[in-house]
Order: C-alpha cells, then sequence, then structure tokens
C-alpha cells in the first residue's frame, strides 16, 4: 500500500474536495454580495436623511396655537437656505432668521432672559415704577425697551451719538428715555455702558438721599453679581446691601434701577445656550458642519458654539470680525489689538467700521467664554460686507443688516479656505434687517463720502475664487 493511501482518510476524494471549495466559493460570494447590499442601503439611507435635512416646507402653523403677549413671539425663528451662496459654493448656508424676532434682531432672545432672571431672583418686580438701565448701540436696547413695556417696566438708554437715526427713533417710539453720548473708550468714565451703570446706582441714591438724615445708608442691593447691579429707594436695606426680609411689602413695592449689562452678564450665554443652540440643532436634524457669527458681546457665539461642541466637537466654530475690531486677531495671535486702533488712524472712537452691533476691542464675561471655542476666525472689511448686502438683494431677495452681510461673507471664506464643495452644512445668524440702518449702511451717499464703494461683483470674485483646500 502506499503511503498517500495510508495517510489519506477514508472520506478523502476528488468529489470532496471540489464540494468544500465551491460551499467557500459560495459562501465568500454571499458574504460580498450582503456587505455590498448593506453599504447600498446604508448610502441610500444617508442621502434619504439628507433630503429629509433640507427639504425646506413653507412653515405650518398648528391650531390652537396662540402664544401669550409679545413675549410669546421671540424666539423659534425660521432657518433658511441662502440659495444663492449654497448653489454656487456646493455647500448648505443656512441663516437663523433672527430679523424675524417681534423686535427685529437676535438681541430679543438675550433682553428676555437677562429681565426673566432677575425676576426670577427678586431683582426686579414688575408695576413697581421699576428702570432698566442699558448702554448700547441699538438692537439691545430696543428689546429691552419693547419688552419692558410689556412688563411694566420703564427704560433709560444710552448708546453712542454715531449710531443709525432708525435705532434713535425705535426706541423713542417704544418709550425709553434715550440719552446719546460721544464714543469712548471702556476706561473713560463717559464712555456708554459706564454712565448706563452709574444711571442705575443714582436712581435709587437720589430718593434716598431726600428722605432720610443717614447720607451713608446703603440702598445697593446685593446680587451675588459683580456685574449686575439693583438699587431701591427703599430704606429697607442694611449696610451691607442685604435684606432682612425678602416678603418685606416695602422693599417689593419701592421702584429699582436694574442695569441689565449685556456685556457682562451670564444670562446673555444662557439665552443662546439654553435656547438658540439647541433650536438650530432640532432644525438641522443635528447636522451642522460649522457654526459662523460674529461677536459684540459675545453671547452669540459663546452660547450656540458650546453647546454645538457639547453635542458634537468636531462642529467648526467661526468668527466673522469686522474692522477695526480687534477680536481677530485676539483669536488667531491671542493679543486684543486691531491696526486701525493706532493713534490717528480712527474715523470713530469705538469700533472703526460702517458695521454695528458686532466687534469689541475689549474682554468681557461672554467673550471669554467664546475664545476657547473658536476654531478659525475671518477679517470682513466694510467694503465686503456693502458688497453682500447688495448682493443678497439682488440675488435672493434678503434686505439685511451689516452684520448678517459680514458673517455671510465668512462664510464664504471659511468654505474656500477648506475646500468645501460636498454639501457640508453652514449655519449662521442673520442678526437684524436693513430697516435699521437706512440712513449709514443702506445710504448709498453716506458710504461715498466715507470712501466706502458699492460695488456686489466683489462677493462674485470672492465666490469663483480657487480655494485654498487646506
Amino acid at each position: 500500500m502506499k503511503l498517500f493511501e495510508l495517510a489519506s482518510p477514508p472520506w478523502y476524494s476528488n468529489a470532496v474536495v471540489r464540494h468544500i471549495t465551491l460551499g467557500i466559493l459560495v459562501g465568500f460570494t454571499l458574504s460580498i454580495t450582503s456587505t455590498s447590499i448593506s453599504s447600498y442601503w446604508r448610502s441610500r439611507r444617508r442621502q434619504s436623511l439628507s433630503q429629509e435635512q433640507h427639504e425646506f416646507r413653507p412653515i405650518v402653523l398648528k391650531s390652537d396655537e396662540v402664544v401669550h403677549g409679545v413675549t410669546g413671539l421671540i424666539g423659534n425663528t425660521p432657518l433658511v437656505r441662502i440659495d444663492s451662496l449654497s448653489d454656487a459654493l456646493g455647500v448648505e448656508i443656512l441663516g437663523k432668521a433672527e430679523f424675524l424676532n417681534p423686535g427685529g434682531s437676535v438681541k430679543d432672545r438675550v433682553a428676555l432672559r437677562i429681565i426673566e432672571d432677575a425676576e426670577r431672583q427678586g431683582l426686579l418686580h414688575p408695576h413697581t415704577g421699576s428702570r432698566i438701565f442699558e448702554g448700547t448701540v441699538g438692537s439691545t436696547g430696543i428689546s429691552i425697551a419693547m419688552i419692558a413695556k410689556a412688563r411694566g417696566y420703564d427704560t433709560t438708554i444710552i448708546m453712542p451719538d454715531d449710531v443709525a437715526q432708525e435705532k434713535v427713533n425705535a426706541l423713542l417710539a417704544l418709550g425709553a428715555d434715550v440719552q446719546r453720548v460721544r464714543p469712548a473708550s471702556i476706561v473713560d468714565k463717559k464712555q456708554y455702558v459706564n454712565i448706563a451703570r452709574r444711571a442705575a446706582i443714582e436712581f435709587g441714591r437720589s430718593d434716598i438721599m431726600k428722605g432720610l438724615e443717614d447720607a451713608h445708608t446703603n440702598h445697593e442691593l446685593h446680587t451675588g453679581s459683580a456685574s449686575v447691579v439693583v438699587t431701591t429707594t427703599s430704606s429697607h436695606v442694611n449696610a451691607e446691601g442685604t435684606i432682612d426680609d425678602p416678603l418685606d411689602e416695602d422693599l417689593l413695592s419701592k421702584p429699582r434701577g436694574f442695569f441689565a449689562d449685556q456685556f457682562e452678564n451670564r444670562s446673555n450665554f444662557e439665552a443662546h445656550y439654553n435656547g438658540t443652540g439647541p433650536e438650530i440643532w432640532r432644525q438641522t436634524n443635528s447636522h451642522i458642519d460649522a457654526f459662523v457669527s460674529g461677536a459684540g458681546t459675545g453671547g452669540t457665539i459663546a452660547g450656540i458654539g458650546q453647546f454645538f461642541k457639547s453635542m458634537n466637537e468636531d462642529v467648526q466654530v467661526v468668527l466673522a470680525d469686522p474692522e477695526g475690531s480687534g477680536l481677530y486677531n485676539k483669536v488667531k495671535h491671542g493679543v486684543m489689538y486691531d491696526r486701525k486702533e493706532a493713534e490717528g488712524t480712527k474715523r470713530r472712537h469705538q469700533v472703526d467700521t460702517i458695521v454695528e452691533g458686532i466687534g469689541i476691542n475689549r474682554m468681557t464675561n461672554n467673550i471669554d467664554l467664546a475664545i476657547p471655542i473658536i476654531d478659525d476666525a475671518f477679517r470682513i472689511t466694510d467694503v465686503e460686507a456693502v458688497a453682500m448686502s447688495r448682493y443678497l438683494v439682488q440675488n435672493d431677495g434678503l434686505f439685511l443688516g451689516s452684520s448678517s452681510a459680514c458673517n455671510l461673507v465668512a462664510c464664504i471664506k471659511f468654505v474656500k479656505k477648506w475646500g468645501w464643495r460636498e454639501g457640508q452644512t453652514l449655519v449662521t445668524i442673520l442678526c437684524d434687517s436693513g430697516n435699521r440702518h437706512y440712513s449709514k449702511f443702506w445710504n448709498d451717499e453716506y458710504l461715498r463720502k466715507a470712501n466706502i464703494p458699492v460695488d456686489r461683483s466683489i462677493i462674485d470674485s470672492l465666490i469663483t475664487q480657487p480655494g485654498s483646500g487646506i
């Protein structure tokens, strides 16, 4: 007997080998086929989800849906696709239409949260003759004045005298006491924010001094926050600003002065972290690749940006910074400075730009919350912002303000820098409409005198220029 025949098991044969080999081939083929089918259906599912995410439909109103008062109209604003830019760039650029808030801007959210937080903490009581003080370039003041009227408060707004007249007119129409001052540095006691703070302190002091022999009585209430100032005309306050009985009728019923301080007040951040951010996340079905925003107080980019990062750390947070603001250099180089800050080179004493509402040259509590989560920043010129505003009217019928235009220019620059063109989603804020900018940003004669050309072809050039594709 041959050795091979001794070593081979009795069941071994060519037929068995063929069957085993055939079985292996069939199994392998089925495995590949099932994997291919699985991949195909996953791909179809992703396409379906993408279509669902960007299937834009008219807003559907529910039956028996009635909101309570003007504050019920704040928030839940639509997310609108900017068709011209999205189609040209091959991405989805979505704008949160904050100009549809009842006060006309994103600042409605901030004003409401500041006032509601103050009421919850017992710092403000409606219909007591209390007055809210704020230093603002306009939009926050308008929002505060509107909500204050609805809640039973008076309002004093201190603002620079070089802002658009339309904002002043809106404040006066809402019954606010408006005081306009020369723009100045924050270190100057005559700066508009500092004046607002001082006015809130003096509100309580003047009435107390008239009625009390003790000129050292402290009328400023302890709030637990260095930025929030609350004063009262009641004499039932301890020297250190504490009170013995929180239900004291005299204390609850007497007028108070309240300094809102949007720049430092944490409520600014919370309005966006707990409100605007989650709204956008739901509206996009959590499909966001980048968030682009300017910063004035820092609350919007900090609140929304931090919320997005908490949901997906890969979301890029991008700053749009106008000329004259120091935030761009703070993000890029760690120094809050702009070349236009050099002595004798500025047109204005605040932030040297035609853009209103964004840009700042100092750190605030809310800016501090934003800096760590900002991934990139872009300097936007006045010429680019003006060009974008005209481009949007011509191509989309969107009549927007200066900060909205800045945000959208930054969207283009970011997309070009990273070579995005495969349907990535960018979300930005459409802060207010052009209705508040007729006298300056939307006034061609004013722009001509300021040597700012009006040329929407600049945006066409930005769109068509090759991207760096970093």
